[in-house]
């Protein structure tokens, strides 16, 4: 029988502020590289107030990691140093390895109603990858195969394999899993998860119960995050979970769906040094990085 993964932690994101001013929520990063290898941080930018998210990110650095940008309405408008340009809408990933390093600007834009929703991942590389090319996988909506699984569980496969239907980015160096999973009211769901790998979920709609956990908070280390003082054991929107190791997970709805990223990843473990858009193993290596920045060497042309 497979092991079920319990919960290790439940984080509720905190409002920050990035770029030129953008208001979002942050359910991680610029803390524990441990518990989240080999993902660094995860942004949640749905916003219906344009005010605060007009602004954007303007031209910026990156070196060493690579970033997820998944869209689920308005527009985010990109380009890079390497001229590339373009524009990912509702239901388009944007996955670029910044590998030896990219300046580049992402400039959102909302839709009709004025709401830009979408998310932020971003993912470490190992030290013999750190100073790859840089590139792109753009992925449309209808590039991204949706799966239905038993009890009606609808599954889009951004990276990874689910019943035997690959996602549309691949050959990325940490063999990520990344998934939209909605699941209907009054389901009990299992899904299978690679043993060994960092595995996490976000709420991101709806409620459920993780791993038939019925204190769920109790296992949060930070202690800061409790719903109400009757710790809720329904886990809602911009919740996120981090499940110890094990073989599958184990989802739970009743009078409500849930939809859910669930992201899963093969850990580095190597050390981390960061500092703002760069991450590298060494605080020299970072030194470095930053001189070339000043010294306009940056940017490693082919």
């Amino acid at each position: 029988m497979a092991k079920n993964r319990k919960i290790h932690k439940t984080i509720s994101s905190k409002p920050t502020i990035e770029g030129a001013g953008v208001h979002l929520h942050r359910a991680f990063g610029f803390g524990d590289t441990h518990t989240f290898d080999p993902f660094l941080l995860l942004d949640d930018f749905r916003n219906d107030n344009p005010n605060q998210y007009a602004p954007g990110f303007p031209w910026h650095p990156h070196r060493g990691i690579e970033t997820i940008t998944y869209v689920l309405r308005g527009r985010v408008e990109h380009g890079d140093s390497m001229g590339n340009q373009g524009v990912i809408t509702a239901g388009d990933v944007q996955w670029m390895t910044a590998g030896s390093g990219i300046l580049h600007q992402e400039m959102p834009e909302g839709d009709p109603d004025g709401r830009m929703y979408g998310f932020q991942l971003w993912a470490n590389l190992p030290k013999t990858k750190k100073m790859m090319d840089p590139r792109y996988q753009d992925v449309k909506s209808d590039q991204i195969p949706v799966v239905t699984l038993e009890g009606g569980v609808s599954v889009r496969v951004i990276c990874g394999e689910v019943a035997g239907v690959r996602g549309p980015v691949q050959n990325v160096v940490i063999d990520p899993q990344y998934l939209d999973i909605t699941v209907p009211a009054k389901t009990r769901f299992t899904f299978p998860t690679p043993p060994g790998y960092t595995v996490f979920a976000y709420v991101i709609d709806g409620k459920a119960t993780f791993c038939d956990e019925q204190d769920p908070f109790a296992y949060d280390r930070e202690g800061s995050n409790y719903f109400d003082t009757q710790h809720d054991r329904w886990l809602g929107d911009r919740t996120l979970i981090v499940f110890e190791d094990g073989e599958q997970i184990l989802v739970n709805t009743e009078d409500f769906p849930v939809r859910f990223l669930l992201i899963s990843g093969r850990p580095i473990r190597e050390p981390v040094a960061w500092y703002g858009p760069i991450v590298m193993n060494t605080e020299q290596e970072l030194r470095q990085a930053f001189e070339e920045l000043e010294q306009g060497t940056f940017i490693k042309k082919k």
